[in-house]
């Protein structure tokens, strides 16, 4: 078998604690990711995208909860400006570590500043991006504007925040037809009833979504002029919000 195959909720576990973003988990990310998020792929490779238009020149760039590094890779392929330099930070040890090796397997001008804190600690200043990649998710509500006006603040005007999340919704026929479609999805992508019943339970206490008028408001809130959704594939998405010049 792979070893780099998700089967960490394979079989029954009969003390089931929180989910932690640990070892087993950073050792298979990459294939739980995308068996796990609809439409992932594709926010990676737009963040790219966003990175060439929004960056500029003697900025920094900010990958938030930066787990293995895929959406600073992104951002790095994708950068033309000059002088950038870009942070990036994950509070998981083992995550932190693949993400330095991965940033040292491809060679590039542009200088990766991984950092292994707490992104509430993180000094956000000079910024033209900053990214968080389903991270604002697993912080508790109540940290979760402070974080974003810290952000808010060290955005240098016309810069942008890419803000990926699962959501939940109002209308409660929705969120269930929703809820459904995502575990068809990773019932399709080869996930057992058991796996996506475990991980569910794990996931209870430690990540707790808003939804999509939540998020909106408060980006709006904190002084962001330009907030959008941009991507949807069932119950997940990602905003962008930008910074009046």
């Amino acid at each position: 078998m792979n070893k780099n195959k998700d089967t960490i909720f394979s079989a029954p576990i009969e003390k089931l604690g929180d989910f932690t973003f640990d070892e087993n988990v950073a050792e298979v990310f990459p294939d739980m990711i995308q068996r796990s998020i609809p439409g992932y792929s594709n926010i990676i490779t737009a963040i790219g995208m966003l990175a060439a238009r929004f960056v500029r020149s003697g900025t920094n760039v900010y990958d938030l909860g930066c787990s293995r590094g895929a959406a600073t890779l992104s951002a790095r392929r994708n950068i033309n400006a000059e002088g950038v330099k870009i942070i990036a930070i994950d509070n998981s040890p083992p995550m932190a570590e693949r993400c330095r090796q991965h940033i040292q397997a491809y060679q590039s001008h542009i200088p990766v500043e991984i950092l292994c804190d707490d992104i509430r600690h993180a000094d956000i200043e000079n910024a033209s991006m900053v990214i968080l990649n389903f991270t604002l998710q697993f912080l508790p509500p109540q940290d979760r504007a402070g974080l974003l006006q810290k952000i808010y603040a060290g955005l240098n005007p016309g810069g942008i925040l890419v803000l990926s999340e699962k959501f939940r919704f109002e209308d409660q026929t929705v969120d269930q037809l929703l809820i459904d479609l995502h575990h068809e999805f990773k019932r399709a992508n080869g996930y057992s009833e058991l796996e996506i019943s475990q991980k569910r339970t794990a996931l209870e206490n430690v990540m707790r979504i808003d939804s999509i008028a939540c998020h909106k408001q408060r980006l709006q809130e904190i002084g962001f002029a330009h907030t959008e959704l941009w991507f949807r594939c069932f119950n997940f998405g990602s905003i962008v919000a930008i910074k009046s010049e």
